[in-house]
């Protein structure tokens, strides 16, 4: 009897990143093969690809597909083949990434509105690679190419008025508001009306110079990325359409009228020069009995009187919490960052505008390799200590050996994780730890000895020993999983019970080891973890609570921390129902999830585990 060609098992296929191709990958069936066949086909295409064989059952083959087209679904159909006869056929449908949309060859019409504005009326952009999701007006008064352009696309009206630039955004609108009939003219197109003033995402929308020649430039994205209300252009999927002409401002008919009544408006100026004097002497005598202009650092209130305040900053869509992060925004963004900031040490920042203040930052030992002390990385306050957490970026992978060196240095036993490496096909943070096998960071070796992954979380334990010493210990890394970037978890409990978890952890090692917390930038999701732990013990040790407060103290120490309004606002629904369960369960503050509880207690990582053998403080 001729044995019969088994099917591959479990076939996937991944897209990747900007790439028109897919990775597929699948396990090794058994019996022997010659190879595989894979055909590829959609509505409009059919390929077919030989892939070579494998020989060990159930190891994983993956295989990079020929070119497709972008943002595409494919059937995918895998046969074994096998001294002549062919397996049945494994299918699975797939998708391939978007990209930057096809850069369009049409320029943008520009047109005068008045000594201070223009309008600038374009076409939509191709849409093959990918749906456009926003476009960026951009304002430059020279000939710039995509490279330029895209390099300054952080750059504000701010930063033009103050000769910083010569190129600079002006305008970004989501392409859902595109579909009001204000934003369209007749023949369909979109128009922008540059210099009205106004403000979109963080971008000025400031009047243009009379007797100034402008030209204008359109960004269109089909994947747009923001940090701390800046697009990110290397994060995002961007192209740029031409450049227009030149198009040259007339005078301000004011400065013309000025010219025939000069004389009239010298008499006027002479008055109200006058009428200015006597306005500062009275405001600034109104000032002086004002209360202090400087920043308000806290806003303590009494538990049982939280829930009327929230009510109140609740209303009209989140109104009051939206000013008190208003105000927020000042906190620290003056203090030095000069280490950062070095042409030595700008290569190990994530993003160009998270950068560690001098005063809390992190420092690591003087190494003969010469890598310096520096890593982005800064000490937060906690509840009980002013250095209670590390607050980190997520490791590049020029910075994984100084991200163990630290937690070996400062005497680290817990690591908090709150974003996935990879989130929608962007590395966040690279994967900065071993699977199976021990793996040296630098004179760091680490070894992975449990790995239990819930649906929420997964949490990891780790040996971690340095060369030519005798010393090891145990790092317990947990990893929260269902956090979006900029976003705030699902429900206010998922990030309670997972700070209860992390606490109790906490609790068994030494007072002065710091617990290490990172996201991506170290920021947001950071913060607001940092902030929810340090709120819950404020409740539980002196009935108060200061959720303002507590974000003001953490940005003194690191830039952003609660990146977002949104992040703000969940912080303090997460103090409103802690309030509320505890006033209707009238119980302790405890991590209520028993089933996973069990699988804690019950797991014993070793000898090792909470002991601080061979720690410099």
């Amino acid at each position: 009897l001729l044995a019969v060609t088994a099917s591959v098992n479990s076939l996937r296929c991944e897209p990747v990143a900007k790439q028109s191709f897919l990775m597929l990958k699948w396990e090794c069936p058994f019996g022997n093969n010659s190879g595989f066949k894979i055909k590829i086909s959609n509505t409009h295409t059919s390929k077919e690809q030989l892939a070579p064989p494998c020989t060990v059952e159930g190891f994983e083959q993956t295989f990079q597909t020929a070119s497709l087209s972008f943002f595409s679904t494919y059937n995918v159909s895998i046969i074994t083949l096998s001294n002549g006869s062919e397996s049945s056929p494994v299918d699975k449908l797939c998708h391939t990434s978007i990209s930057d949309p096809p850069p369009p060859s049409e320029v943008p019409s520009v047109k005068v509105i008045s000594h201070s504005s223009l309008s600038v009326e374009f076409s939509d952009f191709d849409s093959r690679n990918g749906p456009l999701e926003a476009y960026a007006v951009m304002i430059t008064t020279e000939e710039q190419g995509p490279d330029s352009l895209k390099s300054k696309l952080n750059n504000t009206y701010k930063d033009f008025k103050k000769k910083k630039t010569t190129a600079y955004v002006t305008y970004v609108r989501k392409t859902k508001q595109a579909e009001s009939p204000s934003s369209r003219s007749q023949n369909g197109k979109n128009i922008i009306n540059v210099g009205e003033g106004n403000t979109t995402y963080g971008y000025e929308n400031g009047p243009l110079i009379p007797l100034s020649s402008y030209r204008a430039c359109v960004a269109g994205f089909t994947n747009i990325t923001f940090m701390a209300n800046m697009i990110e252009g290397e994060d995002s999927y961007v192209s740029f359409s031409p450049c227009s002409e030149p198009v040259l401002l007339p005078q301000d008919p004011g400065v013309i009228a000025g010219v025939v009544i000069g004389c009239l408006l010298a008499i006027f100026a002479v008055v109200a020069v006058g009428g200015f004097i006597f306005w500062r002497r009275r405001r600034k005598d109104k000032r002086n009995n004002d209360v202090s202009f400087s920043p308000i650092k806290s806003k303590m209130i009494k538990v049982e009187n939280f829930e009327s305040y929230f009510k109140k900053q609740q209303a009209d869509s989140n109104c009051g919490f939206a000013e008190e992060y208003e105000e927020l925004k000042s906190a620290g963004v003056h203090q030095p960052k000069f280490a950062a900031e070095l042409p030595e040490n700008r290569g190990k920042n994530r993003y160009n505008n998270v950068l560690p203040y001098d005063i809390s930052r992190v420092k690591l030992s003087n190494q003969s390799s010469g890598t310096g002390d520096y890593i982005n990385a800064n000490y937060m306050p906690g509840y009980n200590s002013k250095k209670a957490f590390i607050a980190a970026q997520g490791p590049l992978p020029n910075t994984i050996e100084d991200f163990w060196r630290m937690i070996w240095e400062k005497s680290i036993y817990s690591i908090v994780m709150l974003t996935k490496c990879v989130e929608q096909a962007r590395t966040k943070c690279e994967q900065y730890w071993p699977d199976k096998q021990p793996k040296s960071y630098g004179d760091i070796i680490v070894t992975m000895v449990s790995e239990v992954v819930l649906p929420e979380w997964t949490i990891r334990d780790f040996t971690v020993e340095k060369s030519n010493t005798p010393e090891s210990h145990t790092v317990r890394q947990f990893h929260f999983t269902s956090w979006p970037d900029h976003g705030v978890p699902e429900t206010t409990d998922l990030l309670i019970n997972f700070r209860h978890l992390v606490h109790e952890y906490n609790s068994q090692n030494p007072m002065d080891s710091p617990t290490l917390v990172h996201c991506s930038a170290g920021v947001g999701r950071t913060g607001t973890f940092i902030a929810i732990d340090r709120l819950i013990q404020q409740m539980e040790m002196e009935n108060t609570v200061d959720v303002y407060g507590v974000v003001y103290d953490l940005r003194m120490h690191r830039p952003l921390m609660v990146q977002t309004e949104d992040q703000y606002v969940f912080l303090n629904q997460c103090v409103m129902d802690i309030i509320r369960s505890q006033r209707e369960r009238k119980t302790d503050l405890i991590y209520q999830n028993v089933t996973a509880m069990a699988i804690y207690e019950n797991f014993t990582p070793g000898p090792a585990f909470g002991k601080a053998n061979g720690y410099h403080t």
